[in-house]
């Protein structure tokens, strides 16, 4: 955290995966000690009950750069709350606020607040297919070049993990998954289990289980909205209490009687 002894504070704030329940307390309370909300719709209209009577400034996808300067600007004389849904950190907005931070040599009083980001949402409804090491992947090129994705997809298949696919299929990246997994394929077996997990934690959530090959053969249940965990070596689909769940052992069995 940085301070500057003037009034203003802005708080980059993570809201979660989707319904209001998944905020964190500290994030309840920087939203409601601000003055100011701004944010992407989509994520603002999660948290009605928690911006009303405040000012609101409303953004849309692909105003990012805009939205950060203007949030830096407000909060030298105010009490500002960038909203980012997830955590911040993780695909979000804490990025390029702190570069516009550093490239205008603004030093305002900031504070990254955390929250649950949408591999571990997606996880929990899942089972536990992230327990040990894992790797997260957008599958998005709008920031970064497909031949760079490719090339970390392909060490991230080989190291044996679970990998976390961000941003999976849209309508102007349809085949993007595809390719993704026709390089898991590579270095996988094609009966390794995989989860799709579609809106974690908002009204539409809905899960299924895949093997890569049938996923591969048939990704129409993926949109834009999901998740999808592709296990690794040592993930299997086991059944707790009569529910089907997706987990990767960490090795207590290797080291604990139980």
């Amino acid at each position: 955290m940085q301070s500057s002894g003037r009034l203003g504070k802005l708080f980059i704030v993570g809201t979660g995966p989707g319904k209001n329940i998944q905020l964190t307390g500290r994030a309840v309370e920087a939203i409601t000690e601000s003055e100011i909300i701004i944010g992407n719709d989509f994520y603002l209209n999660q948290i009605p009950e928690y911006i009303e009577g405040k000012e609101v400034i409303r953004s849309s996808m692909g105003k990012e750069v805009e939205r950060a300067k203007r949030c830096v600007e407000l909060a030298k004389e105010k009490k500002v709350c960038m909203v980012s849904g997830g955590d911040p950190g993780v695909y979000g907005m804490a990025g390029i606020v702190l570069e516009v931070i550093d490239h205008e040599n603004s030093c305002i009083d900031y504070e990254i607040v955390p929250g649950v980001t949408a591999a571990t949402a997606a996880a929990s409804i899942a089972g536990s297919p992230l327990s040990g090491d894992y790797v997260t992947i957008s599958l998005s090129d709008l920031l970064t070049p497909l031949e760079i994705i490719e090339m970390r997809l392909n060490h991230a298949f080989q190291m044996g993990i679970p990998v976390a696919l961000y941003n999976p299929k849209s309508r102007g990246r349809p085949d993007n998954l595809s390719l993704a997994l026709s390089i898991a394929m590579k270095h996988k077996n094609n009966d390794t289990p995989v989860a799709v997990v579609k809106n974690a934690y908002r009204e539409e959530q809905d899960m299924k289980f895949f093997t890569l090959k049938s996923l591969f053969d048939d990704d129409n249940f993926v949109d834009m909205s999901s998740i999808v965990i592709i296990g690794g070596e040592e993930t299997r689909i086991a059944k707790v209490c009569g529910k089907e769940i997706l987990i990767t052992p960490r090795g207590y069995d290797r080291k604990y009687i139980y």
